[in-house]
């Protein structure tokens, strides 16, 4: 892959969008509707703001200053972002409000920080003390919440809290190897409802039925980043290091299901099940968390070559010229469990199999990027 053909991808996707309508927010442009606040773009956001720490071009930072800036009131107020809703896909795009802030200093900033924060206290929780993934899932424990919420509660207590509820973050971590860690396969369900009466989940174990690729990336980079924001010190050693074994061993297991093309599947478990294809956005996620584990030092040196191989694989299959202008194809555009008015969403496989594959969408787009930022480190 030449990484100049990349950058160029890069810039078109900023040239064709405006402040209110990002080209790779698919999911609004479907619906007709302006970006509001949402972790879509707070996908892309955070992936151009690694752009700019990796290569130094301003350009992706001033884009990302932009549109951030545009929601974001002077009293920290955000443009259609609500507390109440207790939604944690919310929280993610508040992640590039530290860099952002760290970078220009923006008082704005530090207040919409702590408005975010604000949820992360009151979020409504399971008995064990697990955030519900959105108020209209109660709950409900998803993979997806535990990146969109778990980094930014960490890198809040880290810099401004004094670490007074790391070990909340780590129970919540705990309770999820508990409760959704598939013993045999060393995967994780989609979903948990504590409360085992959803239609979807067992009513025994309170599970989904199957392990859907991208959440379990994002569960990948739930952890991964949680641990980059934490210092753990003598107290939270135990913790932390928990936490990275619980990643290496998720990564270890996830690398049994690496097709040889370099991706995963949709539903990992199930590769050779028809329909199921080779999907974008999860086998980004998990050529980012290789790439970047490795850098870190969570991962052996011997990892890089899988992230590698998805990365360069991604590319090779899915990332085509069209007209003169590049496109990122086989994107699963959504997908999830319930809620209780949307029995179609059952978790099955033909559920995952039904929803759309699209090009160009931040949920694929994103990933790549900061996949594409570990490659730059890399020379």
């Amino acid at each position: 892959m030449k990484m100049p053909i990349f950058e160029k991808y890069i810039d078109e996707l900023i040239e064709k969008s405006t402040l209110d309508v990002p080209a790779w927010n698919i999911e609004k442009a479907l619906e007709g509707k302006a970006a509001g606040w949402n972790y879509i773009d707070g996908c892309m956001i955070l992936a151009l703001l690694e752009i700019y720490q990796a290569t130094g071009e301003k350009k992706y930072y001033e884009f990302a200053d932009a549109f951030i800036d545009h929601r974001v009131k002077e009293d920290g107020s955000i443009n259609g972002y609500s507390v109440e809703e207790y939604n944690i896909d919310n929280v993610n795009a508040g992640k590039t409000l530290f860099s952002l802030y760290e970078l220009n200093g923006k008082e704005k900033y530090r207040k919409a920080i702590d408005l975010i924060y604000s949820q992360v206290k009151t979020q409504p929780r399971t008995e064990e003390g697990n955030f519900w993934h959105k108020k209209i899932y109660p709950n409900q424990v998803w993979l997806d919440g535990m990146y969109m919420g778990q980094p930014f509660y960490m890198e809040y207590e880290t810099k401004f809290n004094q670490k007074q509820n790391y070990s909340d973050i780590f129970n919540q971590f705990r309770n999820v190897v508990k409760h959704v860690k598939d013993e045999k396969t060393g995967l994780y369900y989609h979903g948990y409802d504590a409360s085992k009466s959803i239609f979807w989940c067992d009513k025994e174990t309170g599970l989904s039925q199957n392990f859907w690729l991208r959440a379990l990336g994002w569960y990948s980079m739930a952890l991964l980043d949680t641990l980059n924001k934490c210092e753990p010190g003598e107290e939270y050693q135990e913790d932390y290091e928990f936490l990275q074994n619980t990643f290496v061993n998720l990564i270890d297991s996830m690398l049994k299901f690496q097709d040889e093309s370099g991706l995963w599947y949709q539903l990992p478990a199930l590769g050779g099940r028809e329909p199921n294809y080779l999907e974008t956005s999860g086998s980004a996620i998990m050529a980012y968390s290789l790439l970047k584990g490795v850098r870190l030092g969570f991962l052996a040196e011997s990892y890089r070559e899988y992230g590698l191989k998805a990365f360069n694989g991604i590319c090779n299959k899915y990332l085509k010229e069209k007209d003169g202008h590049l496109s990122l194809g086989g994107i699963c555009l959504v997908a999830g469990l319930g809620p209780a008015d949307n029995l179609r969403r059952d978790g099955s496989f033909e559920y995952y199999m039904s929803e759309p594959v699209v090009e160009d969408d931040a949920k694929g787009v994103g990933p790549l990027l900061l996949a594409y930022t570990e490659m730059r480190r890399l020379g």
